[in-house]
């Protein structure tokens, strides 16, 4: 499951229409606060407000299952959200998320293959949380010294000190 604050902190990236993007995030403060169902609810209410973009709709609606534990409702939707061109960090988000509720749902080597290609091929504010995810999968598949090996360089950019040791352990993994 994918925490709350993550969302929220996302949020603001994307000024697609910004009164329906801050109704949104709106209804994401609610989460944990009202039942699940009437989360999703007014998720999938929201979300029909969308009329030109389907993608967005498909991976918001994704989001919400799988922030309140309905992983298996979540992957087809993450599915059809890229299948239907999700573009920006939307699309970055929506294939780590998707790679997270895939190995929830015991699918580890896809999840693994998703984040593998994502590591390769793009780059931005989001890496360390690629590579994080990806350490869960690689532990998930009993891959623990390069599971190890990842966290510590993602945290190591962050220390105040001993970045530079701890990114030569995180190699010598």
């Amino acid at each position: 499951m994918l925490s709350f604050q993550y969302f929220i902190s996302l949020f603001k990236i994307y000024p697609m229409d910004e009164n329906w993007e801050t109704q949104l995030q709106s209804i994401w403060l609610k989460l944990g606060t009202i039942s699940n169902e009437e989360f999703i609810h007014q998720i999938k209410n929201h979300t029909e407000l969308l009329t030109d973009s389907q993608a967005i709709a498909d991976f918001e609606k994704a989001c919400a299952f799988d922030s309140t534990g309905h992983e298996k409702e979540a992957e087809p939707l993450y599915r059809s959200a890229l299948d239907k061109g999700l573009t920006g960090l939307r699309r970055r988000r929506a294939r780590i998320q998707l790679a997270s509720t895939l190995r929830n749902n015991g699918k580890i080597e896809e999840s693994i293959h998703i984040l593998r290609e994502e590591k390769a091929n793009y780059s931005d504010e989001l890496n360390d949380a690629v590579d994080s995810f990806l350490a869960l999968s690689l532990s998930s598949a009993g891959e623990y010294k390069e599971a190890l090996s990842l966290t510590l360089k993602a945290i190591s950019k962050h220390l105040p000190r001993y970045n530079n040791s701890l990114s030569r352990y995180a190699e010598n993994l």
